[in-house]
């Protein structure tokens, strides 16, 4: 079962799509946020999750106190999941009295999300398919380079046995992170 970790929505149970996605493990996004609250990334910002599946990264980061959230889905079974879990957290937000993130759920592939994006975007998670290919990866963070503010921070997952990302200029690999057959990709905006 997938749950929101933390935040005004802990605990809460979120639906995932019968098939098409791998959701991230408890035990890699409880160590992803703790690292981005350790650099206080989350509060704040403006998050986009693509290949967002049941949108429990965008989801994790709004009940942790980001602003808003942009779930980008192209199957319209994942996205109708994406839209009934962002609803559970929204009701969440109101039950605790804070304020409310912005969700904006959008099916549509993330290329075609991209080419008509306006940022920025502080954070940004990155959880492709395993079988996405590298040109297609790279093709889409060349894409985000413009979309991003100047202290982004991007989390690129992939499985571990598979080479590095072709990382296109205007990004920097800061660190990789593995957890079992999970790798994770620190990648901060490159402006030299």
């Amino acid at each position: 079962m997938t749950r929101i970790v933390s935040g005004f929505a802990g605990s809460l149970a979120l639906q995932v799509p019968k098939s098409g996605t791998r959701p991230t493990s408890d035990r890699v996004r409880e160590a992803l946020f703790s690292a981005l609250d350790a650099r206080d990334a989350v509060r704040g910002a403006r998050v986009l999750d693509l290949y967002a599946g049941s949108g429990a990264l965008g989801l994790e980061a709004a009940s942790r106190g980001a602003v808003s959230v942009v779930l980008v889905e192209r199957s319209p079974a994942a996205a109708q999941v994406c839209q009934r879990n962002a609803a559970a957290v929204t009701s969440a937000a109101r039950a605790a009295g804070g304020t409310q993130p912005t969700i904006d759920v959008r099916a549509a592939s993330v290329q075609s999300y991209l080419a008509g994006a306006a940022g920025p975007f502080d954070v940004v998670f990155i959880d492709p398919p395993y079988l996405t290919g590298d040109e297609e990866l790279s093709g889409v963070l060349a894409s985000l380079v413009p979309l991003l503010a100047d202290d982004a921070v991007v989390c690129v997952e992939r499985s571990a046995r598979d080479p590095e990302p072709t990382i296109p200029d205007g990004l920097a690999v800061e660190r990789r992170k593995d957890y079992g057959e999970t790798a994770i990709y620190w990648l901060a905006p490159d402006r030299a």
